[in-house]
């Protein structure tokens, strides 16, 4: 079981929708509550936060329902401005931990501020491990001694993904190995990009040994201004909870099944995705040979490839018999898109 739920909202939109988000999360058992102010986007038109105004908002949170609060922070004055509140913890995003200068700013800006604040540091949007590691080194030399690593999934540039930041569990678990000393929460919400597949990596982190999850949680979702697809609602966050610490109604192999099956519609997406681009290929070779009065059946070409095909089955111990009849469709199609 985890340790630490830390849960709210992507962004901060209302001080109606920050406080409603958090007395429902509060009446789960929530103690630490998450809410971005200032929001990186990649494009200029996204809704980029509310800024400084929500702060008050978070302070609210605190005085009121007594939670820890929390947010973003991507520069000195972002952290300045937090603290003069009181901010109970802040996080360094993917983006910002991405660029070496920017966690030295941040770093320094905690150093003159001699704050008791908790600090988080998310993965940087590649899979670069020494680039994690060395924002968490800045951070302690400065002496920032509480520290917690988040794990958010990494951009691959892969459109055929389920994930919208493929996990890669490889990098958080190498990360766990040098170094045990930090906690490691895991984001699901950043990973999935989907609400539906949230509690897939809810369990695949609980099975791994996560310390903890950050999870985008608002109370209405739908009606959210960024991110609204990946968030979940307070409830669902207590039915996944609740589903890990006493069993789900889901069993264990129903959970895997449902996890091999999300691999398998990876995967297919892959395989159409390949044999769309053999048939631009094809097309292409089709005008080729319509230019230079080219025969569009080449028998000679048909056998060579259905032998090498052949060949690989073979050596992957594939049915023959079903290679043979898939490189038929295959050829088939091709020869019709040329004819």
């Amino acid at each position: 079981m985890f340790n630490r739920i830390v849960a709210g909202p992507c962004s901060a939109e209302t001080e109606s929708q920050v406080f409603r988000t958090a007395e429902l999360l509060s009446a789960i058992g929530i103690t630490h509550y998450r809410a971005g102010l200032w929001k990186p986007r990649t494009s200029p038109d996204s809704f980029e936060g509310v800024g400084q105004c929500g702060l008050r908002w978070l302070e609210r949170v605190k005085a009121e329902l007594g939670l820890k609060v929390g947010t973003e922070v991507a520069n000195g004055e972002h952290l300045a401005q937090a603290i003069s509140i009181g901010i109970d913890f802040v996080w360094l995003g993917a983006r910002t931990v991405t660029n070496p200068f920017a966690v030295q700013e941040i770093a320094d800006a905690l150093r003159r501020t001699n704050a008791d604040v908790e600090v988080y540091v998310k993965n940087p949007v590649v899979a670069d491990i020494g680039l994690w590691l060395g924002a968490v080194e800045r951070l302690q030399k400065v002496g920032i001694a509480r520290l917690v690593a988040v794990h958010r999934g990494f951009h691959t540039g892969c459109t055929t993904s389920i994930y919208r930041n493929p996990p890669q569990w490889q990098v958080p678990i190498e990360f766990k190995r040098r170094r045990p000393d930090i906690p490691l929460l895991c984001d699901p919400s950043h990973i999935s990009g989907n609400s539906v597949l949230v509690e897939t990596v809810v369990r695949q982190a609980s099975r791994l040994g996560f310390d903890g999850l950050m999870v985008e949680v608002h109370c209405e979702p739908q009606r959210a201004l960024s991110d609204r697809k990946q968030q979940i609602t307070p409830e669902q966050l207590d039915n996944i909870l609740q589903g890990i610490r006493f069993g789900s109604v889901q069993s264990d192999s129903d959970e895997m099944l449902s996890v091999f099956r999300a691999r398998i519609d990876e995967i297919d997406r892959s395989l159409f995705d390949i044999v769309a681009q053999r048939m631009e290929l094809s097309d292409k070779i089709g005008e080729y040979k319509k230019a230079n009065d080219i025969s569009v059946l080449q028998l000679n070409r048909y056998r060579e490839l259905l032998s090498n095909s052949l060949a690989y089955a073979e050596r992957h111990n594939l049915n023959k018999d079903f290679v043979k009849q898939l490189v038929e469709l295959i050829h088939q199609e091709s020869i019709n898109r040329q004819l």
